[in-house]
């Protein structure tokens, strides 16, 4: 016995876990489900807790230029301290919610290239190494946000990929250490003053933060130029999507600096044009990089707290593993 406990410290002969989650596909808000199967191992086992974590690849700067980090930006317990008997089977179900601003993946069945989310759940194991497993999960738009991500194939627009930017945006209440960065090649139309454009939601209970920034490709505009438009999720569905972003392409053209006016609130589309409201390099620039607390810091929605910091390694190397095959470009 006392053989079998030190080999149990090292892992050998312990519990195993999987997750199974009720629906491999979540929206921003929803409810995360599912069920955390164990299965005892060659002794008794002090469990001290089960844990679920929310992680993401994440872009981050540093002095020495841009790395990719995995963050786990929430965190939810949903099992305290129980014995797992020798060989004993035990499901133990969850629904927590999900952050309002958790990035999007998947788009009409098509994966974003760049894009990685997982489900990481953590078995803890009193006097043994801990047991974990890690799933892949995608998160869908909400309608509000597929109403505005349609009109972009519509006017022309192609994909290009997406990624995840440590820091926060200027002026923006965001809850995550990271915001999301949908990238467009432009339409050919206006392929002589706009290479490409960017799209950012940040979302919440009572709507969407659609922020738009447009890289110059020799247009009379110096630097990056912001839109930035505020609608409700009720709203968002019935607006005219292709006409609202038509007329901000339109804009770019003459662009000289600031224009437009904001006018708040979650009612129709409010939107005003900025250029420096966000820094002299867009929304993402020095403020999207240094203005946040990095990944060891966030406060998430929900029964899923406070969560932070990187996870390990060969985790990095799971969650990478499907999303590498994608290809860019494309519609998505």
């Amino acid at each position: 016995m006392v053989f079998k406990r030190m080999l149990g410290a090292f892992g050998v002969g312990a519990p195993s876990v999987d997750t199974v989650l009720a629906a491999p596909r979540i929206r921003p808000g929803g409810m995360l489900a599912g069920e955390v199967r164990l299965n005892g191992g060659e002794f008794d086992a002090e469990i001290e807790h089960i844990t679920l974590g929310l992680v993401a690849k994440v872009e981050v700067e540093h002095g020495e230029g841009e790395g990719v980090g995995i963050g786990e930006f929430a965190r939810a317990q949903v099992s305290g301290p129980f014995t797992l008997r020798k060989g004993e089977d035990r499901v133990i179900g969850f629904q927590v919610p999900v952050p309002w601003e958790i990035p999007i993946s998947e788009i009409d069945g098509h994966h974003l290239a760049g894009m990685a989310l997982g489900v990481r759940t953590e078995l803890a194991i009193a006097k043994a190494v801990d047991k974990g497993d890690l799933d892949m999960v995608e998160v869908e738009p909400l309608p509000s946000q597929l109403a505005i991500l349609s009109a972009f194939p519509r006017l022309g627009f192609r994909f290009k990929s997406a990624d995840l930017e440590a820091g926060h945006l200027f002026g923006v209440r965001q809850e995550l250490p990271f915001y999301q960065e949908i990238e467009f090649y432009a339409p050919p139309e206006h392929a002589a003053t706009v290479g490409e454009v960017e799209l950012t939601f940040v979302a919440s209970p009572a709507g969407l933060e659609v922020i738009l920034e447009a890289d110059k490709a020799g247009g009379r505009y110096s630097g990056d130029a912001v839109g930035r438009f505020q609608v409700s999720h009720q709203d968002a569905p019935a607006t005219d999507w292709v006409a609202e972003l038509g007329r901000w392409l339109s804009g770019l053209a003459g662009y000289g600096g600031h224009h437009g006016g904001h006018h708040g609130g979650y009612g129709h589309p409010e939107h005003y044009d900025d250029h420096g409201g966000y820094g002299h390099h867009g929304h993402h620039g020095h403020h999207g990089h240094h203005s946040g607390p990095g990944l060891g810091a966030v406060a998430a929605a929900g029964a899923l707290g406070v969560a932070g910091g990187l996870v390990a390694g060969e985790v990095v190397e799971e969650i990478f593993e499907s999303d590498e095959e994608e290809s860019e470009g494309g519609d998505w």
